[in-house]
């Protein structure tokens, strides 16, 4: 599905969940919900495309398979956490989204963590 498409399809839903909000705002809200999630699911089919171009590019450079799936993962915690406290934000609870955000940049930091270790370690090497 082309960018166009995809901006098409969130004017749309966009356009009937203000026509209804304010008529029945739980249907606008679950509409609103499936909008997303269908959004969502489109752009996650493009990510394996990214997947194996850097697989591709993680092998030339002779860097661990391993880091580069640890930055997926903390690139993919980034989005479903910012997804997540999108729909919370829009149900209407700014605080919960901001512990969703929270819990995300935890989650980040200790994924992190190995990585950082292994610069730290390698950086102590050279300097040796």
């Amino acid at each position: 599905m082309e960018i166009l498409q995809i901006v098409g399809f969130g004017l749309t839903a966009a356009v009937l969940i203000a026509l209804i909000r304010s008529q029945a705002p739980q249907i606008a809200l679950l509409l609103s919900l499936f909008a997303g999630a269908a959004l969502f699911m489109l752009i996650v089919q493009r990510v394996g495309t990214v997947i194996g171009a850097m697989e591709h590019l993680a092998g030339a450079a002779n860097i661990d398979w391993v880091f580069v799936q640890t930055i997926f993962k903390i690139v993919g915690i980034a989005y479903i956490a910012e997804f997540g406290a999108q729909i919370v934000r829009d149900a209407g609870e700014s605080a919960l989204a901001g512990k969703i955000e929270l819990a995300g940049k935890v989650m980040i930091m200790v994924l992190a963590v190995p990585i950082l270790t292994s610069v730290v370690e390698t950086v102590m090497r050279v300097l040796q």
